[in-house]
């Protein structure tokens, strides 16, 4: 019963790269609120890398909260955002559906209705963890300005990076190109219907290159393949590390532009139309894409969590997103 306090458990990371699964309780459900049964989560093999490790800087502290943020950096803290779920109780028109919501990493949990969004019919349950990521990729794209028949390349092929070269395919002309130096991610950019290039291999003269790899190295290479007066779109957030960047040699002679990507806000090209809300509805449209199954890794139960997060989050650890199974499902 929603009136009735109930038990739910949720993963908390407590510092020094540990995190544990605590058992906590829900009170009476609020008015205007739905109870959300998680079905399955995704972990940010970056966001919340910095998070598990303590590498949030503390000037970001309040920036970096999560929307339903539980305790403070530098923890304990409950910490996620891409939570999907049935909902079990609240408004009827949302009883029995599927929902996305940003969200810790936690078995059972309230929120305002609002802050919920049904997911599409087609949308598998197992894709849609990755709406965060998508609704970035969205913005970052908007705030390139790409256009039809642009020249592009993703420099990092992460989930994100991937995710980016897949939107940019889509826009009719394009010419994209995902550089790694990974081989594996050749053959998932040829899926997604891009090129794949070694940072060797890479040819220059690009309109638009986005930058995900979370590395000075990268970035370098993104400011080398920028043609005259081309847009470099940074989503790389590096924490409290210190990045070293190459604004010598062409860069004021081509007078490149680099632009800061950042999923917080909506693109000021589309601010005053688009809420966040009309955002999340749209990237879980996109998802709809059977191609990107292939950025979702195989499961790992909700109780194992804490154990496998070491590995999971360890540089080198993968690249496809993390799925998160829940008991019951």
């Amino acid at each position: 019963m929603a009136d009735t306090p109930l038990p739910t458990r949720a993963l908390w990371y407590t510092g020094a790269a540990e995190a544990e699964i605590r058992t906590e309780e829900l009170g009476p459900m609020p008015s205007g609120a739905a109870r959300v049964r998680t079905l399955a989560s995704g972990v940010s093999r970056g966001t919340e890398r910095l998070v598990f490790l303590g590498d949030v800087p503390e000037s970001e502290y309040e920036r970096m909260r999560a929307p339903f943020q539980a305790g403070d950096f530098p923890g304990p803290l409950k910490y996620g955002y891409a939570a999907v779920g049935l909902v079990e109780a609240g408004p009827e028109a949302l009883v029995g559906r599927r929902v996305f919501a940003l969200h810790p990493h936690q078995a059972v949990f309230d929120v305002p209705a609002d802050a919920v969004t049904p997911l599409p019919d087609d949308l598998p349950t197992e894709r849609a963890v990755l709406a965060a990521n998508m609704e970035t990729a969205l913005n970052a794209v908007w705030d390139a300005g790409l256009g039809a028949g642009d020249r592009v390349t993703v420099v990092g092929g992460g989930v994100l990076g991937l995710l980016v070269a897949r939107l940019a395919v889509l826009t009719p002309g394009t010419e994209v190109t995902v550089l790694d130096a990974d081989p594996e991610r050749h053959e998932i950019a040829e899926r997604f219907g891009a090129s794949f290039a070694l940072p060797r291999d890479a040819e220059g003269d690009r309109d638009v290159v986005f930058h995900t790899s979370a590395s000075g190295t990268g970035f370098d290479t993104a400011v080398r393949l920028c043609g005259m007066e081309a847009r470099l779109v940074e989503l790389s957030w590096y924490g409290t590390k210190p990045v070293l960047a190459s604004l010598g040699g062409a860069f004021h002679s081509r007078r490149l532009t680099i632009q800061s990507s950042q999923v917080g806000a909506v693109s000021p090209s589309r601010r005053a139309r688009w809420s966040h809300a009309r955002r999340l509805a749209k990237a879980l449209e996109l998802l709809c894409d059977p191609v990107l199954d292939h950025l979702v890794d195989d499961p790992i139960g909700f109780d194992d969590l804490p154990a496998r997060l070491p590995g999971i989050l360890a540089i080198g650890g993968g690249f496809r997103c993390p799925l998160v199974r829940y008991p019951g499902t």
